[in-house]
């Protein structure tokens, strides 16, 4: 792409935004639900997972197990509970998330992410003014593109 050599063409980062609506709100619960979902899944195939090592540690270990085969086992559900936790961590997380979703009050501006842009810039812009942008949404549909494009 040829652009004059008194032109920049230049990647920038927009605020996304949207304006909060019962659809909205509806849309983004069952999205943070289906994330939780799947996590729930995560933790159970983990257990099954740590279980059945656990089992296997055991068939192939002498009886009573040894201090080798204990420190195995140990070390499997030390691993299993940390990688548990972590999960759970996450859940709690999209939890909150939840919560304040819940909370927001309708036609309230949120912002819900970033989203690379590219703008031309010449001599004589202002580069601040440039790299102020936003575009706000409502239910999926832009409603405004903001600042200097």
């Amino acid at each position: 792409m040829d652009v004059p050599n008194s032109q920049l063409l230049l990647r920038r980062t927009a605020a996304l935004l949207t304006i909060v609506t019962p659809a909205w709100k509806e849309q983004t619960q069952q999205q943070f639900q289906a994330q939780i979902n799947q996590i729930d899944g995560q933790i159970q195939q983990l257990e099954l997972q740590g279980q059945r090592m656990i089992s296997e540690i055991q068939k192939q270990s002498i009886q009573p197990p040894g201090p080798e085969t204990q420190q195995q086992l140990e070390s499997v559900q030390l691993q299993m509970n940390n990688n548990k936790s972590e999960l759970l961590d996450q859940k709690n997380q999209i939890l909150q998330q939840i919560n304040r979703v819940q909370l927001l009050e309708l036609d309230q501006e949120v912002e819900i992410g970033q989203i690379d842009s590219f703008f031309r810039l010449e001599k004589g812009d202002n580069l601040f003014q440039k790299l102020q942008i936003g575009i706000l949404l409502r239910d999926g549909v832009v409603e405004e593109i903001r600042g200097d494009v």
